[in-house]
């Protein structure tokens, strides 16, 4: 489905994203890889967040939950085994259990061996320049935890938060009031687009960050016209993402980077 990338150039590719520069703000069509380069490395692994980078996104977006013993585990499921084959919990494991698993081999053989990573690992691996979008996965517990892992690792780098849940993401912009955060927003079931307008605006949120297929001409227009930006996932059809540029989306999150700039172009 998509085009192929020889292991020697992956590593090239690799090495290189130390070089590229690109926006530090998600604004002017960024490209958001979805859990790092989630079509061709194993998702949420190290490996996929630097891939990510070299492929050219502007910007990587992880999951995160908590363990038993109170480390951040980089991981989007609340059990491991969909990408790991073992059953475990991640609130109920501890970190060094957890990490022993591999999280590689599902996505091929060459990535047998990559683990679940500490958040920590994952902002380490971000170059100068770009930015790490974290999704908090669970409600606000997670903010004292979070809260030392970015005063410990994260100075210097670039940070947006977003959530689905609204009590997690309100918190962490109090929290975290210098951290761009994001309300993810998946469907219309529960609110109009004008009552997730006034929430945001209400609680200092930066905007929000919605399913592409609920974006329509009328629901942009509205967001930017409040003063919120609006970000776009998870776009994997270049087609889509021209309209989506059209509509002057700030951010489009997608699973091939590669394919989604080089058609934006």
């Amino acid at each position: 489905m998509y085009p192929k990338i020889s292991n020697r150039r992956c590593k090239q590719l690799i090495v290189l994203c130390g070089c590229l520069l690109c926006s530090v703000t998600l604004g002017a069509q960024t490209i958001i890889a979805h859990r790092g380069a989630s079509a061709r490395a194993p998702e949420n692994t190290v490996a996929a967040v630097k891939l990510g980078f070299a492929l050219g996104a502007d910007a990587v977006e992880i999951d995160i939950h908590r363990s038993a013993d109170n480390k951040l585990m980089v991981i989007h499921d609340h059990t491991s085994e969909r990408t790991t084959g073992v059953n475990y919990t991640v609130s109920g494991t501890k970190a060094r259990d957890l990490r022993k698993l591999d999280a590689g081999s599902w996505k091929g053989e060459q990535f047998k061996g990559e683990r679940i990573p500490f958040l920590k690992e994952v902002i380490r691996a971000v170059p100068r320049e770009k930015t790490l979008v974290i999704e908090l996965k669970t409600g606000p517990e997670v903010l004292p935890f979070l809260e030392k892992d970015i005063r410990k690792y994260g100075k210097g780098k670039n940070l947006v938060l977003i959530s689905f849940y609204e009590r997690t993401i309100v918190a962490a912009k109090a929290v975290f009031p210098d951290i761009p955060a994001y309300w993810l927003i998946g469907n219309l079931s529960t609110h109009t687009p004008e009552t997730l307008i006034a929430l945001a605006k209400k609680n200092n949120l930066d905007g929000l960050n919605m399913n592409y297929r609920l974006i329509s001409a009328a629901i942009a227009e509205k967001v930017h016209h409040s003063g919120l930006k609006l970000l776009a996932y998870t776009v994997n059809d270049p087609e889509e993402a021209k309209k989506l540029k059209l509509l002057k989306v700030d951010a489009i999150t997608t699973d091939i980077p590669e394919t989604i700039l080089m058609q934006l172009k």
